[in-house]
């Protein structure tokens, strides 16, 4: 069989067989589940809140509260890819965290108990951000930069 004919290795399984997944990666990708668990939990809530309830408006309670918990499917399935050292996982990690970044602003320009809540997701997206682009991170995702093709 020649080397044209023989399959090039995934590269998760390259990844995997370079050695043990970084700790920054596995912070990452906890980060980014924590963000998508507390998305699918406050959709729920919503959702439930608007079916039993009596919200001012329960068909936007109820649009609500799929709509988070629809949106909390992308930094679970990016937090699962991270774990599984797949490159194209942080893109949908990157983007999560950039979209929780004017989210917590906004939570943090509130005069209510809201503000905790935006210093927290605050200190998470800014330490999720810098995780996901550490070098050791990009190496272990197999992403190169450009002009470091093959």
């Amino acid at each position: 069989m020649s080397s044209q004919q023989t399959p090039a290795p995934d590269t998760a399984e390259a990844a995997a067989a370079a050695g043990p997944r970084p700790r920054r990666l596995t912070y990452a990708a906890a980060l980014a589940a924590l963000e998508g668990t507390a998305l699918l939990a406050g959709g729920l809530w919503v959702l439930v809140l608007g079916l039993t309830g009596t919200p001012d408006d329960r068909q936007q309670a109820v649009t609500l509260g799929i709509t988070l918990a629809v949106l909390a499917l992308l930094p679970l399935l990016a937090a699962r890819g991270l774990l599984l050292r797949r490159g194209w996982s942080r893109g949908p990690a990157v983007i999560t965290q950039l979209m929780a970044l004017p989210v917590a602003y906004n939570l943090l320009r509130a005069d209510s108990m809201a503000i905790p809540a935006g210093i927290a997701l605050a200190v998470v997206a800014v330490a999720a951000l810098v995780l996901l682009v550490n070098g050791e991170t990009t190496r272990a995702l197999g992403i190169k930069g450009p002009g470091r093709g093959e």
